[in-house]
């Protein structure tokens, strides 16, 4: 199997201000482990110019300084709670960590906590569902790897679980655990329930939770361009009926592992795209639509069918092959079984 990155890893990037600060962040740093790297302000970066380069692509950012310069430092960047990273503050002292952007969504109420059991100190959490202990419909999200479509939504759920009512779930899957307050699955009577999990269209109001559990398998002849796989994209998934949302990543054969086309399709849509030989391809198990053709090419009878499902983990092939101007797509889905957690123990 070959990866090709098209995506950086999710790191946390910590700055500080002071020596006091430094030594803290070099402590947290430690605690965190690989993959998270601390500067002092201004060695190389000035704060300004740091967290325009790392607010972008970072997993989480931690300022270890007062609150106001954390503050000011983010807004000029802050876009939506959708794809903003989370923000974390943490004084010089180690006595407060204070999440300050995307507490549920990002992870930050998370990453708080986890700061705090390093350094001993206090996470300071003020999102109203964790005050009261109320379920919190964006961090269960998170926690199942799903993508919420209607993020406007969010306060109409949690204001009414914090009023005192029930919102009515309705999954494709059975859901694990106990169903927490507030919460109860919706029964036939309720055609348009308030928050709904699945990777397929549905109409009505509901707030629409899509796991991340899918994997596109392409096969394309050479030179193909990104327009022409955007375009079949489109159309293929319309008529599959399955929320481009739901798609995690993007499989082929290792022919196609410098295909420019291919490499720019994944690159807009930020996905990894991940490639097999054709012996590996050979080895996957299952009934898949043949070609005489593409065997004499590739060494194998299917690549779509088949990389979707490797990639998938041997999971379900939900889409089977779609061809189109030298383009072939398939969809397989991993095993999913979601559960109630929706906070840290």
């Amino acid at each position: 199997m070959k990866r090709n990155g098209l995506k950086g890893p999710e790191n946390i990037e910590m700055i500080a201000f002071t020596d006091r600060g430094e030594k803290l962040a070099a402590e947290l740093a430690a605690g965190l482990g690989d993959g998270c790297g601390f500067i002092r302000s201004g060695e190389p970066l000035s704060l300004k110019d740091w967290t325009r380069e790392h607010f972008p692509s970072a997993g989480g950012l931690v300022y270890v300084g007062a609150v106001g310069i954390a503050v000011r430092a983010i807004a000029p960047f802050i876009t939506h709670k959708s794809q903003d990273p989370p923000v974390v503050v943490v004084d010089e002292g180690g006595k407060y960590i204070i999440p300050i952007l995307s507490g549920h969504l990002g992870g930050a109420n998370d990453l708080a906590k986890r700061l705090a059991e390093i350094c001993g100190g206090e996470a300071v959490i003020t999102t109203a569902t964790d005050l009261r202990g109320a379920f919190a419909v964006d961090e269960w999200a998170k926690r199942q790897n799903c993508i919420i479509l209607e993020h406007e939504k969010i306060k109409d759920v949690s204001g009414s679980i914090l009023a005192g009512n029930s919102v009515r779930v309705r999954s494709r899957w059975e859901i694990d655990g106990d169903i927490p307050d507030g919460c109860r699955m919706a029964g036939e009577e309720d055609p348009d329930p308030d928050i709904a999990l699945d990777i397929g269209y549905s109409e009505g109001n509901s707030m629409h939770l899509v796991p991340r559990i899918c994997r596109l398998g392409i096969g394309c002849r050479k030179g193909i361009t990104e327009k022409q796989i955007e375009d079949f994209f489109n159309e293929f998934i319309s008529e599959a009926g399955i929320y481009e949302e739901s798609i995690a990543g993007v499989a082929s054969i290792d022919l196609k592992a410098e295909e420019e086309g291919l490499l720019r399709f994944c690159r807009e849509h930020g996905w990894d795209l991940v490639t097999y030989s054709s012996q590996e391809l050979g080895e996957v198990e299952g009934s898949f639509t043949g070609s005489p053709l593409v065997s004499r090419v590739t060494g194998v009878d299917n690549v779509c069918e088949r990389s979707a499902v490797r990639a998938s983990g041997g999971g379900e092939l939900i889409c089977g092959k779609k061809a189109k101007d030298g383009i072939t797509m398939a969809i397989a889905r991993e095993y999913y079984r979601p559960d109630w957690r929706w906070k840290s123990e």
